[in-house]
C-alpha cells in the first residue's frame, strides 16, 4: 500500500520507506498528477503548471523526463518493484498523463475530504460524537500547510488555498461538536492557541467564550471579546459583528441560552478513540464508531 502524503511536505509513504523527488519540478508534476489522481492530465496543464507563462522550448522534453524520474522512485518502492509496474501507475496517454492508484493507495487528502463528509453526514443525524470522532481523524492527517516545500503554479496554489480554508472549518466543526457534547473545558486551551493563529477569526473566538462562560470564567470570556475588538479595529478597521455583540451581551446577562445542551440522537460512539480524557456523560448512549472510521477510510 503506497500512502502519498500532501497535507503537510510532500511524501511517498511505502511500509517503512519514506521517499520525496529530490528535484523542485518533480515534486511539482507529482504534486499535480495526486491533485488528478486516476485521471488523465493533459500535457498543456503540466507545462502551464510547471513554468507557467514562461515554459521552455524543450518543454515537453523535459516533462518526459521528469516522469521518467518519478517512475523510477514509484518501482523503488517495495509495493510496486518494478518499471513495469511503476508504468501500470505512471502511465503516458496520446496527449496527456496518468497517476493510477491501486485500490489500497491512499492520498492523505482524499481521506481527509472522506473522513470530514462522513462527520457532516454525522452531524445531519445529530450524532455529535460520531462527528466529532471523524473530524478529530481527519485534522489528525495534516502535518503542515498543504503541499509544504512545493514550489506551485496556479492549479497548485489554487488548491492549497482551498485545502487550507477547508482545515479551518473542519476545525471550527469539531470545535462545535465537541461543545454540544459538554466538552468546553478540554477546548479552552486548544482554543486559546487557535486565537492566535487566526487573530481575527470570529468564529474561533465566539467558540472560546462559550467554552470558558459553561467552564464557569465568565470573566476571561468577555475578555476574549474585549482583545477581538481591539484587533479588528488595529488590523482591519473593523468592528466585532452584531453576532458577537449578542454572545458579549448574552455572558454579560448570564443568558440561559449559553448553557450546554447535551442531547444523544441516534446512539452516539464509543468515547475511548477521542484524543484527550475519556467523557461518557450521563445519559449518553455508547456506540462503536469504528465501522463508521473504517467505511470512511475505505472510501
Amino acid at each position: 500500500m503506497v500512502n502519498y502524503r500532501v497535507l503537510g511536505p510532500l511524501t511517498i509513504v511505502d511500509g517503512d520507506v519514506h521517499s520525496i523527488p529530490s528535484a523542485t519540478r518533480q515534486r511539482q508534476l507529482l504534486a499535480l498528477l495526486l491533485l488528478n489522481a486516476n485521471n488523465s492530465v493533459p500535457v498543456e496543464t503540466c507545462v502551464a503548471e510547471l513554468w507557467e507563462d514562461d515554459p521552455p522550448k524543450t518543454a515537453t522534453t523535459t516533462l518526459q523526463t521528469y516522469v521518467l524520474q518519478l517512475r523510477r522512485i514509484l518501482a523503488a518502492l517495495p509495493s510496486i518493484g518494478s518499471q513495469h509496474e511503476a508504468k501500470k501507475r505512471l502511465t503516458t496517454q496520446p496527449g496527456s498523463y496518468q497517476l493510477r492508484l491501486a485500490e489500497d493507495d491512499t492520498v492523505d487528502a482524499h481521506t481527509f475530504r472522506t473522513l470530514v463528509d462522513s462527520a457532516r453526514t454525522a452531524i445531519d443525524q445529530r450524532n455529535d460524537i460520531c462527528a466529532a470522532v471523524l473530524l478529530r481523524r481527519a485534522l489528525e492527517l495534516w502535518e503542515g500547510e498543504p503541499l509544504l516545500g512545493v514550489q506551485t503554479g496556479p492549479r497548485l496554489r489554487a488548491w492549497a488555498v482551498g485545502l487550507a480554508a477547508q482545515r479551518l472549518t473542519t476545525i471550527e466543526q469539531r470545535v462545535e461538536a465537541d461543545l454540544r457534547i459538554g466538552m468546553h473545558h478540554e477546548l479552552i486551551g486548544d482554543l486559546s492557541s487557535l486565537i492566535v493563529e487566526y487573530p481575527t477569526n470570529e468564529n474561533l473566538h465566539a467558540q472560546l467564550m462559550i467554552a470558558l462562560y459553561r467552564s464557569g470564567r465568565p470573566a476571561q470570556a468577555l475578555s476574549v471579546m474585549a482583545r477581538l475588538h481591539d484587533t479588528l479595529d488595529v488590523e482591519l478597521g473593523l468592528d466585532p459583528s452584531p453576532r458577537m455583540r449578542d454572545l458579549h451581551q448574552a455572558v454579560l446577562s448570564s443568558s440561559p441560552t449559553l448553557d450546554v445542551e447535551v442531547e444523544w440522537a441516534g446512539a452516539p460512539l464509543s468515547l475511548n478513540l477521542m484524543s484527550g480524557t475519556r467523557r461518557t456523560p450521563i445519559g449518553a448512549s455508547v456506540y462503536d464508531c469504528e465501522p463508521a472510521l473504517r467505511e470512511a477510510l475505505a472510501g
